[in-house]
C-alpha cells in the first residue's frame, strides 16, 4: 500500500507541534503506560487493560514490520521538541475484510484538549491520500467517544452510519459511528484550506482515541 519512502525508519512527518516517526524499543515503557491507562484503553479494539510489557515489544515489532513491508504506516507521535518522547500511536492499516484502510490513532491524557490527535490524524491522512494511489479512507469511534468523532470531522471524514465492531481486547463488539473520505472530499478540503475558506472550532473536547 506504502511506497518505498515510507518503509525506512527515518521516514517521519512533522507537523507544526508534531513528529510522526517509527516506534522504537526505547518508546515501550512510555506507551505502557500511556497506552494502559483505562479511559484510553478501553476506547480501543486492540489495547488490553491492563497493557503489559511483553505486549508493547510484539507492537513495537510487528508495527516496523508492517511499516518495512508498505502494508501499513503505523507512527509514534512525539512532540517536536522532544521526538524522543512518545504520547501516542496514529496508523492507517488494511481492513481485515478488504474495505477500505483505517485510520486508528490514540493519545496520553496529559495531551488531551490540545489538538494534538487531530494534527496527527490531518498528516497521516495527507500522507495516504499524497503517497498512495488509495481512493478512501474508513475510520470509526465508540458511540461512548464524542471527542474522537470530533476530530475524524475536523479532518474532513463523513459519517455513513452507525454499527457493532469487534473489540477483541475488550471481550465483545461495541455499538460504532463509522466515518468515510474520499480522495475527493480531501482534495476539496485542502483546496478551500489553502484559500481560507476553512474556520474550524476549536474546543476542549480534543480526541482521545480512534477505534
Amino acid at each position: 500500500m506504502f511506497p518505498d519512502l515510507t518503509r525506512d525508519d527515518v521516514f517521519r512527518l512533522e507537523t507544526r507541534r508534531l513528529w510522526l516517526r517509527w516506534a522504537r524499543q526505547a518508546d515501550a515503557q512510555a506507551l505502557v503506560r500511556l497506552a494502559g491507562e483505562k479511559a484510553v484503553a478501553g476506547m480501543t479494539a486492540r489495547i488490553p487493560h491492563p497493557l503489559d510489557p511483553p505486549s508493547v515489544d510484539n507492537f513495537i515489532l510487528e508495527s516496523r514490520q508492517a511499516n518495512a513491508d508498505g502494508r501499513a504506516l503505523i507512527m509514534a507521535i512525539t512532540p517536536q521538541r522532544h521526538p524522543t518522547r512518545a504520547i501516542g500511536v496514529v496508523s492507517i492499516e488494511p481492513d481485515a475484510e478488504g474495505g477500505a484502510p483505517h485510520l486508528g490513532y490514540w493519545l496520553g491524557t496529559p495531551h488531551w484538549g490540545q489538538g494534538l490527535a487531530t494534527e496527527a490524524a490531518r498528516a497521516m491522512i495527507d500522507a495516504f491520500f499524497a503517497y498512495t494511489e488509495g481512493g478512501e479512507l474508513a475510520s470509526s469511534a465508540r458511540v461512548v467517544n464524542p471527542a474522537s468523532r470530533r476530530v475524524l470531522e475536523k479532518c474532513g471524514f463523513a459519517s455513513v452510519g452507525s454499527g457493532l465492531q469487534a473489540f477483541p481486547a475488550r471481550g465483545g463488539v461495541f455499538p460504532v459511528d463509522r466515518f468515510r473520505l474520499d480522495r475527493r472530499a480531501w482534495d476539496s478540503l485542502k483546496t478551500w484550506h489553502a484559500a481560507g475558506l476553512v474556520f474550524e472550532r476549536h474546543d476542549r473536547a480534543e480526541c482521545r482515541v480512534g477505534a
